[in-house]
């Protein structure tokens, strides 16, 4: 009977992923040398070639692919039992791996990062960048505990458990010459005729302003895409149009951007729903539950809690 090792089964994982070997071991903690050395082992106790190893390339075998799969669902399984025992030993303790849009965590985190440390010190978070579908795949896919994204899903909760943690408007950000800076808050009616700029394909934000757009009647400039919301924000002060942010992006050190006028929509504004997401099944939702708490009441922001 061949004795499988979980440590075996990831670095063949990271190896798929990677398609490097220096870069698979990089991520495994090892050197490249033991991972090799380990990866081999694992072939000749398999009696099937797993890899394809070529000068500067590196490729799973059929066979490879379809052992990295289902070594993914038993790595997963193995972090669960894990995640169990911790939580049964102490719930608001451990790793708590976060992942949060990029249209969210620069801006959220600063608001809020010192109070979860304070009321949860010995939770550890892990946190990460995501957009929405790779954060889904990879919460699906168990590499994640929670994610903290736009709502609702596309497609959905299914298995998935979702938690509305704030309401947030969005704001105008125009260039300080642009004649609608002299008003203190604007109509989405005064937009008609303007040129909007927007996110590129993927960012959940995109679509939002696009159903926005939509009821306003303004044009998306069509030959550009910005990958950031820093990016939206240099554009508008270059006079290149306006765009929408979503109010948190306007705070702190985000609130006085030279050359860029940010005004209010007059009620009702446009908002987005901005919530968590976790498995059904999760050994750790006294922690994510506890998490939540604390960001729906630091946020600064509307807080509106509901389940799916």
């Amino acid at each position: 009977m061949v004795d499988l090792k979980l440590k075996d089964l990831r670095y063949l994982v990271a190896v798929a992923d990677q398609r490097h070997f220096s870069r698979a071991a990089a991520t495994c903690f090892v050197s490249q040398p033991t991972l090799s050395a380990q990866l081999h082992k694992l072939e000749q106790s398999l009696g099937v070639q797993l890899i394809e190893r070529r000068p500067r390339q590196v490729s799973l075998t059929e066979a490879g692919r379809e052992i990295a799969e289902r070594a993914r669902a038993m790595l997963a399984g193995g972090e669960a039992i894990v995640a169990l025992a911790q939580a049964r030993r102490d719930p608001l303790a451990g790793q708590l791996r976060m992942a949060l849009l990029p249209t969210v965590g620069p801006y959220l985190l600063p608001a809020v990062a010192l109070k979860l440390r304070r009321a949860l010190p010995r939770l550890e978070l892990m946190l990460y960048e995501y957009q929405t579908a790779p954060m889904l795949e990879r919460l699906d896919g168990g590499e994640l505990d929670m994610g903290i994204l736009a709502l609702p899903l596309p497609g959905g909760a299914g298995h998935l458990v979702t938690r509305e943690l704030y309401r947030e408007p969005f704001v105008l950000a125009l260039p300080e010459a642009h004649a609608l800076s002299a008003q203190a808050q604007v109509h989405l009616t005064d937009l008609r005729g303007e040129t909007l700029l927007l996110l590129e394909d993927g960012h959940c934000l995109r679509e939002q302003a696009l159903a926005i757009c939509s009821r306003s009647g303004v044009e998306e400039k069509q030959d550009f895409r910005a990958t950031s919301i820093e990016t939206l924000r240099q554009m508008v002060a270059a006079g290149a149009g306006m765009t929408l942010l979503p109010t948190l992006a306007t705070r702190g050190a985000y609130s006085n951007a030279r050359g860029v006028a940010v005004r209010p929509f007059a009620r009702p504004a446009p908002v987005r729903h901005i919530g968590a997401v976790w498995r059904r099944s999760s050994a750790r939702t006294a922690a994510i539950e506890a998490v939540c708490e604390q960001l729906a009441r630091h946020c600064g922001l509307a807080a509106a809690p509901a389940r799916t």
